[in-house]
């Protein structure tokens, strides 16, 4: 293959690592998230016909979500994650693939595995890195090739996708019904003006005063109908326990009790909540009977509800009687977890999954792919995000604007740690300053993934 003079090469790639404290815990799944590992990966590219330029890329080092182990203690993932992903950077400068930053990266996963088994093996540690945890840890490198390959060329990254760019068609990745067919079909020209924004509702976050022990006092809202009145919200994602049915109805119930009186006063009469159970329903039975409540004691609340997050266990293959045909029949039901490629997607098909949900910490070109695949089979999409901060946060946004189908970002780490925003709000404003519900997404139109680094 002759290839194409927009083809790069990989010239130099180095990351380092960054920390941020959490202002309050986050709770999901049953685990308690209290400080946040950034690694940034800087990448320089050359391209055929000898331009030269350099991207960034940054994601949460996720250890708790992408590795919830029960034999390896969280401080252990964290740090074998932090290695990969640093590993993944570094290995990078030997690698010999040129062309577009998509079959770069797809060729380049392969080397993950090997990776990640290096770094488990050099600590000893008691299980093998899930693959989930693998594209966590790779993520940053992604992204940082994906940015640079469009700051070479001058051009967002999102308008790189055709023909004109890419050397192979997606039935090179997703299967002959995609021959033919390119990224730049699937994806937006230009990112949505404004988007609503989904606030996260944690298990752990007080809804009314009276449950705050004692307040954070840093400035920012604690009370849900405080950060309803401060930022305009209309989209709560409300997470859920999935082995309390009790707790997870009368916590739907308070809040759809809180929203209601606080949108009322605002004179808003649309507002939308998701509900992430984040895998630990039992069965689909739990779903239904939880859908059931909800519609029996606070109908409007059942309305409201767009879609369903991952109820139960993450892997498919071990658990093929987890079928969610009944409830995704009454709300759609998205991937979450499950989802690390093409043949988990067809299998949660299969399973009766109506939706999927994306994110960039999984890889910026997986997370195109999959966006493609999803839109091709009529599903559901929404993009989620891992408490990104910073640049973090800005590339699952650009994500999110550029999917023709995706209604809504999520974006938590101003809740969580506003600290690491801190140098990005001067420059992105609309992005990080929330007024009335919704984020100024025609920002991210600049060169690379649509933004520059302050």
């Amino acid at each position: 293959m002759p290839g194409k003079p927009t083809d790069i090469r990989i010239k130099e790639v180095r990351s380092e690592t960054e920390h941020h404290a959490y202002r309050s815990p986050m709770k999901f799944g049953g685990r308690v998230v209290t400080d946040v590992v950034l690694l940034h990966v800087t990448a320089t590219v050359e391209t055929r016909d000898g331009r030269v330029g350099t991207g960034h890329g940054s994601m949460t080092m996720g250890n708790v979500w992408g590795w919830p182990s029960a034999v390896v203690p969280a401080e252990k993932t964290l740090e074998a994650m932090i290695r990969t992903g640093e590993l993944a950077a570094e290995r990078a400068n030997q690698c010999t693939h040129i062309g577009h930053p998509l079959e770069i990266t797809h060729e380049y996963a392969k080397t993950y595995d090997t990776v990640a088994t290096e770094c488990v093996n050099a600590m000893s540690l008691a299980e093998p890195m899930p693959k989930l945890a693998q594209l966590v840890a790779a993520s940053p490198f992604e992204a940082a090739l994906f940015d640079a390959y469009g700051k070479t060329l001058g051009e967002n990254s999102y308008n790189l996708l055709s023909a004109e760019f890419c050397n192979t068609d997606l039935g090179h990745y997703l299967g002959d019904a995609f021959a033919g067919e390119y990224l730049d079909r699937y994806t937006l020209r230009q990112p949505k003006p404004r988007m609503p924004l989904y606030h996260l509702v944690g298990a752990l976050d007080p809804l009314t005063e009276a449950d705050i022990a004692q307040r954070v006092s840093d400035g920012l809202p604690e009370t849900l109908s405080e950060w309803i009145n401060a930022d305009g919200l209309t989209h709560l994602k409300i997470k859920l326990n999935g082995d309390d049915m009790d707790w997870d109805v009368a916590r739907v119930c308070a809040i759809d009790a809180i929203a209601e009186e606080t949108q009322t006063k605002r004179g808003v009469k649309d507002w939308y909540y998701s509900a992430d159970f984040n895998e630990k329903c039992g069965s689909v039975e739990y779903v239904l009977e939880f859908l059931k409540r909800i519609e029996e004691q606070a109908p409007f609340a059942i309305r409201r509800l767009q879609y369903i997050e991952q109820p139960t266990s993450r892997d498919l293959k071990a658990h093929p009687e987890n079928r969610m045909h009944k409830a995704a029949a009454i709300k759609p039901v998205v991937i979450d977890e499950a989802l690390i490629d093409f043949e988990s997607l067809l299998l949660s098909r299969e399973q009766g999954y109506s939706g999927v949900a994306l994110k960039a910490c999984k890889g910026h070109g997986e997370a195109l792919l999959m966006g493609a695949a999803a839109q091709k089979f009529g599903m559901f999409l929404c993009v989620q995000d891992l408490t990104c901060p910073g640049a973090s946060f800005l590339h699952s946004a650009g994500l999110s604007a550029r999917m023709p189908t995706v209604a809504a970002i999520e974006g938590n780490a101003r809740q969580y740690c506003p600290t690491a925003n801190v140098g990005w709000i001067a420059a992105y404003p609309g992005m990080f300053r929330i007024t009335d519900g919704t984020l100024e997404t025609a920002l991210l139109a600049e060169n690379g993934l649509g933004f520059h680094w302050p």
